[in-house]
C-alpha cells in the first residue's frame, strides 16, 4: 500500500510540467533579528504567486482533466490556481467569484485561464458565491474543486514540504505554517510526520479568523461567529473537516494568532528591507516569529504562502502598520471656540510630530468644538509625551486609535 509521502512524490514530479521548485532562501535580516537560521519558502513565486496552484493541479490531474469541466468558488488565489490548471490541461472551468471581487483579481484570473474558463460574478458575500457554485456543480455534473477540504488538494499542497526537505538537505528544527482552511498546513504536517518526525510545527492564523485554534479548543471544527476579512487568503470561518482530521492532534498552544495591524507592519518590513512583496496571508508565518519562544540557534522555515497584493491597498497597510507601531494616533480633541485656541494646541506638538488629519466634527457646546486629529511621529514616545502635555494644559481629548467602531466611522 502506497503511503502519503509516495503519493506526494508523484504529485511533486508531475508539478514539474508547470514550474520548477519555488526557492528556499535563507534570510539574513530575520536570522540576525532572532538569533536563528531563518529560511523562507517562497510560494509567492509560483506562476500564480501562491501555493494554490499545487492543489488545484493535483486534484485535476488525478481526476483526469482532459475534456473535464471543473467549478470553484473563490475571490482570489484558488480561482487563479484553478484557472491556470484548466488552461494547462485544456479543461473547461467555471469560476464563481463574489460581485465585490476587485477588478484586478478578476482580470488576473481571466488572464491565467484564457478561453478555457468562464467567470460568474454572483453574491455579495462568499457564502452566497459558494452556494451558487455548488448548486451549479449539482445541476451540470461539473466537478467541484474545494480550496482545501479535499484529499487530492491536500496532497498537492504537501509538495511544498517535499521541496523544502530536498532543498534544505535535511529536517529543520521548526516549520511555521500559515492556516486558513488547513489545506497547506495539514498536507505539510502529514508529510513531515512521515519524513521528518523530529521537526516541530507552529501554526499561524489571523487574529480575526482563528478557526484552527477554536477547533482545537472545542475538539472539532466550529464556525466562528465573525471573521475579519483583511487577511483574505486565510480568513476562514471554519477549518475543514478533512484538514482537521490531521491537525486535530496538535495543541492550541502551537497556534499563534497574528493581529491584523501587526501583519501590516510585517508586510512593510519585508517590502522595505527585503524587497519581498507578500499578501497579508503570505506574511503570517514571518509575523508570528516574534511570538515563538526559544528560537535562538535553531533552523526555522517560514512558509510564505502568497504574494498577490494589490498595491491600491498599500495606503491602508501603511496606515494600519503605523497605528500598530505607535507612530500614528487619532484623537477627538475638545477645542475651545476662541481665537488662539488652535495655536495653543499646535504649540504643544513636538519637533517630529506632524498633523496628518484635521477635521471639525461638530460644536458640542456653544464654546467648544470637537476636532478629529491624526498625529504622525517618528517614535511612540513622542505621542506619549504629547498626551502628557495635553493633560498638563487641560485639553480634553479621547484617543480613538484602537476604538474599532469609531475608527470605522471617522477614520
Amino acid at each position: 500500500m502506497k503511503n502519503f509521502a509516495d503519493s506526494v512524490r508523484q504529485a511533486e514530479a508531475a508539478l514539474r510540467d508547470l514550474f520548477e521548485p519555488t526557492p528556499l532562501q535563507k534570510n539574513d535580516h530575520l536570522s540576525a533579528r532572532y538569533g536563528a537560521e531563518i529560511w523562507l519558502k517562497r510560494e509567492d513565486l509560483t506562476p500564480v504567486r501562491s501555493y494554490k496552484l499545487r492543489g488545484a493541479y493535483n486534484a485535476m490531474r488525478k481526476i483526469g482533466a482532459a475534456n473535464g469541466h471543473f467549478v470553484c468558488a473563490s475571490a482570489g488565489n484558488h480561482a487563479q490556481g484553478v484557472a491556470y490548471a484548466c488552461r494547462h490541461f485544456g479543461a473547461k472551468g467555471t469560476i464563481f467569484m463574489p460581485v465585490t471581487t476587485p477588478q484586478q483579481k478578476i482580470a488576473k484570473t481571466r488572464m491565467f485561464g484564457g478561453e478555457n474558463i468562464e467567470i460568474v460574478l454572483t453574491g455579495d458575500y462568499f457564502d452566497q458565491t459558494l452556494a451558487a457554485a455548488q448548486e451549479f456543480s449539482r445541476k451540470t455534473g461539473a466537478t467541484f474543486l474545494s480550496p482545501f477540504d479535499d484529499p487530492d488538494v491536500i496532497e498537492g499542497q504537501a509538495t511544498v514540504g517535499l521541496e523544502m526537505l530536498s532543498q534544505l538537505g535535511g529536517a529543520p528544527d521548526l516549520v511555521i505554517l500559515p492556516v486558513g482552511g488547513g489545506g497547506l498546513s495539514s498536507g505539510v504536517a502529514k508529510l513531515l510526520a512521515e519524513l521528518a518526525p523530529t521537526t516541530k510545527l507552529a501554526f499561524a492564523e489571523p487574529e480575526g479568523g482563528a478557526s484552527l485554534k477554536a477547533a482545537l479548543i472545542n475538539g472539532a471544527p466550529v464556525s466562528l461567529p465573525r471573521v475579519d476579512n483583511f487577511v483574505d487568503g486565510a480568513a476562514v470561518a471554519r477549518v475543514g473537516e478533512l484538514t482537521f482530521a490531521v491537525l486535530g492532534q496538535y495543541q492550541p498552544e502551537q497556534v499563534f494568532a497574528a493581529p491584523e495591524d501587526r501583519i501590516c507592519a510585517t508586510m512593510l518590513d519585508m517590502l522595505n528591507i527585503e524587497g519581498i512583496v507578500l499578501e497579508p496571508a503570505g506574511a503570517l508565518a514571518v509575523d508570528v516569529l516574534r511570538d515563538l519562544p526559544d528560537l535562538a540557534g535553531k533552523r526555522v522555515v517560514c512558509i510564505c504562502s502568497g504574494g498577490n497584493f494589490d498595491f491600491e491597498r498599500l495606503p491602508e497597510v501603511k496606515e494600519r502598520a503605523q497605528r500598530y507601531s505607535g507612530l500614528k494616533r487619532y484623537f477627538i480633541l475638545r477645542l475651545p471656540q476662541r481665537p488662539g485656541a488652535l495655536r495653543d494646541f499646535l504649540e504643544l506638538l513636538g519637533p517630529d510630530d506632524d498633523v496628518a488629519r484635521f477635521e471639525y466634527l461638530k460644536k458640542s457646546a456653544r464654546n467648544f468644538g470637537s476636532v478629529l486629529i491624526g498625529i504622525e511621529t517618528s517614535s511612540p514616545e513622542n505621542l506619549t509625551a504629547l498626551c502628557a502635555r495635553l493633560d498638563a494644559q487641560g485639553f480634553g481629548y479621547r484617543d480613538i486609535t484602537h476604538d474599532q467602531i469609531l475608527s470605522e466611522f471617522l477614520i
